[in-house]
């Protein structure tokens, strides 16, 4: 029954059904969103919820309704392998959207954004379950979800260049974390997007993002001993900073600094391919 009522739903356009009170279908949406069955989570639950704080019907309930939401990056922290780690993703992904609505609008208090955003990036650098895509459950994505969401959590006004520097840092903790897979589902695109989304505020200069840069690289050439896959220390702060480059040398509407930025990240990744500058024989 829940489920033909949600498609009835969705086929109607995403409007707020009238025959239930709003905080039962938020109740229920919640609670989907850490259902191991991507039919609920990713394509009732979420779309649901974030087409309707968009739309602005949770406008006068904004800080409640992310409290609320935050309550779900805790659920089953530090577990790995479990299906707890739906739930802490898409509460991720969703905290942003009510923080990208309050960009937009200015409904919440900085102080509340505030302590949304300490509540995310304490989750992002304790959450250990790094899967992308599980079969049959479809896309966990915790890393993913949570670059997104510090990306959209950067554009905020309440946030200035202290909280910026912190979330750079943030980002790149999660890149040099240690790891025994790596990531291979679009996370280091997804880190590196929301890198510039961070840039693009322009209001960090070149002599913080310059020492931040090699910090990663450092770890990109910090090979281990040979009992160990060096690709395992090497492969994630590589693969983020050929996004990064990438992304940069390609984006429309490019930070400030993007000229002194792109020299910095081509000797970056000169450093950290060394191998592909010795001339052939």
């Amino acid at each position: 029954m829940a489920g033909s009522y949600w498609k009835q739903v969705i086929d109607a356009g995403l409007g707020v059904p009238t025959d239930r009170p709003l905080d039962d279908l938020t109740a229920e949406l919640i609670h989907m969103l850490g259902s191991a069955d991507p039919r609920e989570r990713d394509r009732t639950a979420y779309p649901t919820l974030a087409t309707w704080i968009d739309r602005g019907v949770y406008d006068d309930l904004l800080p409640g309704l992310g409290d609320g939401i935050a309550a779900g990056l805790v659920t089953g922290i530090g577990e790995v392998g479990t299906d707890s780690v739906f739930r802490r993703s898409f509460s991720a992904l969703l905290l942003g959207e009510c923080i990208a609505r309050d960009t937009r609008r200015l409904l919440v208090s900085g102080s509340r954004i505030l302590d949304w955003g300490d509540r995310l990036v304490g989750w992002y650098l304790r959450e250990r379950d790094d899967r992308g895509f599980v079969e049959g459950k479809g896309w966990a994505h915790a890393v993913a979800h949570g670059a997104d969401a510090i990306g959209m959590l950067a554009e905020s006004p309440h946030l200035a260049a202290p909280e910026l520097t912190v979330l750079l840092d943030v980002l790149a903790d999660r890149v040099l974390a240690p790891t025994s897979r790596l990531l291979v589902s679009g996370e280091p695109d997804r880190i590196a997007e929301a890198t510039l989304r961070v840039l693009r505020r322009n209001v960090l200069p070149l002599t913080v993002i310059e020492p931040w840069v090699r910090r990663v690289a450092a770890r990109a050439t910090a090979y281990p001993s040979e009992r160990q896959d060096p690709y395992l220390v090497t492969g994630n702060p590589e693969s983020f900073l050929r996004a990064l480059h990438l992304q940069l040398a390609l984006a429309p509407s490019p930070p400030q600094m993007r000229p002194d930025l792109l020299l910095v990240l081509v000797e970056a990744l000169r450093q950290t391919n060394a191998g592909l500058r010795t001339p052939p024989a």
